[in-house]
């Protein structure tokens, strides 16, 4: 039961991690890099919440691409506090790695 809660937990982190990121890519396309930048560092938090579920789970992979995402975020955050569009396109690539970490813990 308590790994039933975790996992449960788990999505709804990647779930609001996706949610956020995809906001900030709104944000961007209109222009807003602060709001953009505060979308992505909800997107952090959220995301550093799951690898520490993912770690106490011991799911290594997912672990490693939970890092990356979180690397793309970082990037796309520093991107939109340059005011660089192209900081949509880094928030797209976490969002996909959401997505992809999301597709396989369904199929768990």
């Amino acid at each position: 039961m308590a790994r039933e809660l975790e996992t449960s937990e788990l999505r709804g982190e990647l779930l609001g991690t996706r949610a956020a990121v995809l906001d900030a890519r709104v944000a961007i396309y209109s222009v807003n890099f602060g709001e953009a930048s505060r979308h992505l560092e909800g997107a952090r938090g959220l995301l550093g919440r799951a690898d520490q579920r993912l770690k106490g789970l011991g799911l290594d992979d997912e672990v490693r691409q939970v890092q990356t995402a979180r690397a793309s975020i970082d990037d796309a955050q520093r991107m939109a506090g340059k005011l660089d569009q192209n900081a949509n396109s880094r928030a797209g690539d976490a969002a996909k790695m959401v997505a992809d970490l999301l597709d396989a813990e369904a199929k768990r």
